[in-house]
């Protein structure tokens, strides 16, 4: 089968969700592809079935995982967003290499540094507590030099202000002047929306 025909199934596949959790060791065969293409592919879909059947794809995690020191940065993305993925769907089974994930916070990559990110709002949505001591690394994603990762770190202060809005209250002001003076309109939006969020969910809150 050639790239283009195996990409192509891939895709196909992506819309047939009954047939995920069987199709599991055979997504995960293709992490062996010679194709870049291919394996950033499998490993986004591998998320996708790891949200949908967590405990079926705790087996795969590791092989998932070791692509977060590809050389190759979509690689490194992809793995990334397929452990938020699967960890927010069950965080064990992404914990053994959850605090490894903060180092991509500094990758020379902005998209990998935004899938950081991402994931991190995965996980956090349903496992909230464990980021309460690394705030201090998504505050200094706000001044990344990168728009998109800018326009990505406000999300993951509204993911956790709804939830654990103490979090949030040291970087309030913070996001406030962001939300005034950020050169970028999208920043900006999305600043207003961690603050609210986090006003909704505290009622001490100016």
């Amino acid at each position: 089968m050639t790239e283009s025909e195996l990409y192509k199934e891939l895709g196909t596949l992506t819309k047939k969700r009954d047939e995920w959790e069987t199709s599991i060791p055979y997504v995960s065969s293709l992490l062996d592809s010679a194709s870049v293409k291919i394996k950033a592919k499998a490993l986004w879909l591998l998320g996708e079935m790891g949200l949908a059947y967590p405990a079926s794809i705790e087996a795969q995690v590791p092989a998932i995982a070791s692509f977060c020191d590809s050389a190759e940065p979509l690689l490194r993305e992809r793995a990334l967003n397929a452990l938020g993925r699967i960890g927010r769907g069950s965080f064990p089974a992404v914990e053994p290499y959850w605090e490894r994930l903060f180092r991509f916070a500094s990758d020379e990559a902005g998209n990998v540094r935004m899938s950081f990110i991402w994931a991190s709002e995965n996980i956090a949505a349903n496992t909230p507590d464990p980021y309460g001591t690394y705030m201090p690394v998504f505050a200094a994603l706000l001044h990344d030099p990168d728009d998109k990762v800018r326009m990505e770190a406000p999300e993951m202060f509204r993911v956790l202000g709804k939830r654990r809005p103490q979090f949030i209250k040291p970087y309030l002001e913070e996001l406030r002047t962001l939300s005034k003076t950020d050169e970028n309109r999208v920043v900006r939006i999305h600043c207003q929306g961690a603050i609210k969020a986090t006003a909704s969910a505290d009622n001490d809150l100016p």
